[in-house]
């Protein structure tokens, strides 16, 4: 579904992000995974070679927070690759403070991470795909961006922000054939989640009409879907990937 194409994966060092990784190099794509640290990412290249030793893939580690860095990392790939087709603005941070504990300076890192790096990227990409005639952004949100959370008001905010970021930059991008869409997935079975004692595992899955959590490859699955062109007349979507979650 994505042969030929080129993708950045913000955030493709682990749980989702590595799986829409893997995902992408499964139907063809050419991949740069973006990680924290260039420790994480050189871990991840090695796991990905070890078992596609031939797979088209790349990895950085810009500082998501400075777009100075992330600029520079975008053209890295654009050199090496030739062109850039998908962004997946998946990296994030959540948080779980009561707002009677909750240090601004930790908000406010919350913020930069999830909203400020989604802009960031696409304004790195969007000049490009303008120039090649088109592309598609597709940002990780979360089940949470609709119904919040009790605690942790930041991770919410910042989904809520995302699903906005998705709306608009949908509307303005169109007339350049660049797509963007949403994707927001319930509870997935990541690191976290997989460290969680069985019984609330079994708790939280007995709140999905499903009867289980997500697996990572399903989320990565909907972002197969919204970047390639089978979803050519999608744009401004947000899809929940949940499970019909029920809060």
């Amino acid at each position: 579904m994505l042969k030929g194409k080129v993708a950045i994966v913000t955030g493709g060092t682990r749980g989702i992000g590595l799986a829409i990784v893997k995902a992408f190099l499964a139907e063809g794509a050419s991949v740069a995974l973006f990680g924290s640290r260039e420790e994480t990412v050189n871990k991840a290249l090695e796991a990905i070679k070890a078992k596609t030793p031939d797979a088209s893939v790349m990895g950085l580690w810009p500082n998501l927070g400075n777009y100075a860095e992330i600029e520079k990392a975008v053209q890295e790939v654009k050199a090496h690759f030739g062109k850039i087709d998908i962004l997946a603005n998946n990296a994030g941070v959540s948080a779980r403070e009561s707002i009677y504990d909750y240090d601004p300076a930790a908000f406010d890192k919350v913020v930069n991470l999830n909203v400020n790096s989604v802009f960031y990227c696409a304004k790195a990409v969007a000049p490009i795909m303008r120039e090649q005639g088109g592309g598609s952004i597709v940002n990780t949100s979360s089940m949470v961006s609709l119904y919040g959370q009790p605690s942790g008001c930041s991770y919410p905010a910042s989904k809520f922000a995302v699903n906005g970021l998705t709306k608009s930059l949908a509307r303005e991008l169109g007339k350049d054939n660049i797509r963007v869409n949403a994707v927001l997935p319930g509870v997935t079975r990541t690191d976290m989640v997989a460290a969680l004692p069985k019984e609330m595992v079994d708790r939280i899955a007995s709140t999905i009409p499903l009867g289980r959590v997500g697996e990572p490859e399903e989320v990565a699955n909907a972002f197969v879907f919204l970047a390639s062109d089978k979803a050519s007349y999608i744009t401004g979507a947000i899809l929940s990937v949940d499970g019909a979650t029920q809060v």
